[in-house]
């Protein structure tokens, strides 16, 4: 009877303090609880939220690649939307391995807009990937001389 009664009290007691905290957790009815963005914004097409689009162009990136998916099997899955011209993925210089993105470019922009509305948000290979138009490269400044120095010694003590 007294074994009852401590089990009572201990049940009450972590029912209490516990299992209110455990129970706001898990609630999906509060007012704060998480909400994923609605399907319909992700994939088909629509831009990424917060991110700024490049301008159409004829080139597309493509990222979450599977780290075995050739270049064949990305002109293979993209060239159902329109002519492609080159798809590339892109590798380590060292490994070889992919680094799971590439770039597809296609012969019209119109193609390409279908390729990147087609695509985006698809399975290939087993993994989602995310097809969006390739942003321009930043213009690169030359490298500087590194054996010179403005005091007018070379990296090595001697003028």
């Amino acid at each position: 009877m007294a074994l009852r009664a401590a089990a009572a009290a201990t049940r009450s007691m972590v029912a209490g303090s516990v299992l209110p905290g455990l129970r706001r957790f898990c609630s999906t009815t509060s007012a704060n609880s998480f909400m994923p963005p609605p399907i319909a914004a992700m994939g088909n097409g629509e831009r990424t939220p917060g991110r700024e689009q490049a301008p159409p162009s004829t080139n597309l990136f493509v990222s979450g690649l599977n780290k075995r998916t050739p270049s064949e099997k990305l002109r293979e899955a993209f060239s159902q939307f329109g002519r492609v011209v080159d798809a590339r993925v892109v590798t380590d210089r060292v490994s070889g391995y992919s680094k799971g993105f590439g770039f597809v470019r296609y012969a019209t922009i119109e193609d390409a807009e279908k390729g990147r509305v087609g695509m985006d948000g698809k399975f290939l290979d087993g993994w989602v990937i995310f097809a969006e138009y390739a942003r321009p490269r930043p213009e690169r400044t030359p490298p500087q001389n590194n054996m010179s120095s403005s005091n007018g010694y070379n990296s090595y003590g001697r003028e």
